[in-house]
């Protein structure tokens, strides 16, 4: 099971979590928007190293 720490009371929880059960922590969600920019993102540098 993946784990990841909470930043409000640094105790590892269920990486599908959105809510801390210790401090209650709302991770946030990640913008769809965001993703496609990251992708994009490594797409352009793996062209210009293809290209170069």
């Amino acid at each position: 099971m993946k784990k990841k720490e909470c930043p409000g009371c640094a105790m590892n929880v269920d990486a599908t979590e959105r809510v801390c059960p210790i401090c209650s922590y709302e991770f946030p969600r990640p913008t769809p928007w965001l993703q496609w920019v990251a992708v994009l993102l490594v797409v352009v540098m793996f062209l210009i190293l293809v290209l170069i």
